[in-house]
């Protein structure tokens, strides 16, 4: 076991990880209701030997935190409009030979009712799976045992993304729906 699985086995964690290493895809992250969502989820796929890049605000990525997020696989997001972040990370993942990025579709730790879409148009367009990792806290078990297939519609496969995630306890109940 590695440093990572064990300092979730110390915490009491389970990780159940079961899909098939892949070069590119999308990691499809949820509940999201807390910053200690990033630091379970980063743990999870280090303990099975793998890496992920992940979206960050990109105020975080100021010296010397920058070169630490970008070690770690952080993509900053820019705050300012103008820029289309979705074609860049299409881009970004027909370009490379390896990405797995982890996106969370609340977009956010607070509650919100409409997800974002983001990480349905990025796998479909650049033609990536999608993996479903879940966090639950009531169970203390982080998994990704299941793989989806956009079909490009994105009202049907929203909402079966939010059904995939009805039964995850969030560290913040309070905020976090699949309604």
């Amino acid at each position: 076991m590695n440093l990572a699985g064990w300092i979730l086995r110390l915490a009491g964690w389970r990780v159940e990880i079961t899909v098939s290493e892949c070069s590119k895809c999308v990691i499809c992250v949820a509940p999201h209701t807390s910053n200690w969502d990033f630091i379970l989820g980063k743990l999870a796929y280090w303990s099975v030997k793998r890496k992920a890049n992940f979206l960050m605000k990109e105020s975080w990525f100021v010296w010397p935190l920058g070169y630490f997020f970008r070690a770690l696989g952080g993509i900053p997001v820019p705050r300012k409009r103008g820029s289309s972040l979705t074609e860049h990370l299409v881009k970004l993942m027909r370009e490379r030979s390896q990405m797995n990025l982890a996106v969370t579709p609340e977009g956010t730790r607070s509650l919100k009712y409409k997800r974002r879409t983001g990480f349905l148009h990025i796998a479909y367009e650049a033609n990536v799976p999608i993996e479903l990792g879940k966090i639950d806290f009531a169970k203390k078990l982080i998994t990704i045992t299941d793989t989806f297939i956009p079909t490009g519609e994105v009202e049907a496969d929203l909402k079966a993304v939010k059904q995939y995630y009805s039964d995850a306890t969030a560290l913040y109940p309070h905020k976090f729906t699949t309604q």
